[in-house]
């Protein structure tokens, strides 16, 4: 299963699929990039004046690319070509260092830490274009394909 093939699996849609390409994919780990929509509908008043992207919307892109995807990635051999997988996001843990506004790009790096009886934790961090830290934390999820 390549790269878009994964993406296309993902349950989301426009607006809510904050995954623009997989550039990095293996059993260990893997790397992703998307960049905020100056125009998402998640910037107005979200602050007056000075958009912001929210906290949660940080997350959920982290959990796209880097526990999602890789969840994807693992079980490629049990999931059909057509059929999205259930996925459970079952918890997170994330510090925040620095903000991110509408349209920049950011790159998600998730490394598995532990893949049993379909449930992923990984450890996942968020990197400005300047590739300075955003925020970081434990992503974990329950599959079933």
């Amino acid at each position: 299963m390549n790269n878009e093939e994964i993406i296309k699996l993902l349950p989301y849609q426009h607006p809510f699929l904050f995954v623009d390409e997989l550039t990095e994919l293996s059993s260990e780990g893997i790397t992703g990039h998307y960049t905020f929509k100056e125009d998402a509908y998640f910037y107005e008043g979200h602050f007056k004046e000075n958009p912001v992207t929210p906290g949660v919307i940080l997350i959920e892109c982290m959990a796209q690319i880097g526990l999602v995807s890789l969840g994807i990635h693992l079980l490629k051999d049990e999931i059909s070509k057509h059929d999205h997988p259930n996925i459970a996001f079952t918890s997170s843990q994330v510090d925040f260092y620095l903000p991110v506004f509408p349209g920049e790009k950011v790159t998600v790096i998730s490394e598995k830490e532990v893949f049993r009886f379909n449930k992923l934790k990984c450890r996942v961090r968020m990197l400005n274009e300047r590739e300075e830290l955003v925020c970081r934390g434990n992503l974990s999820g329950m599959f079933k394909a």
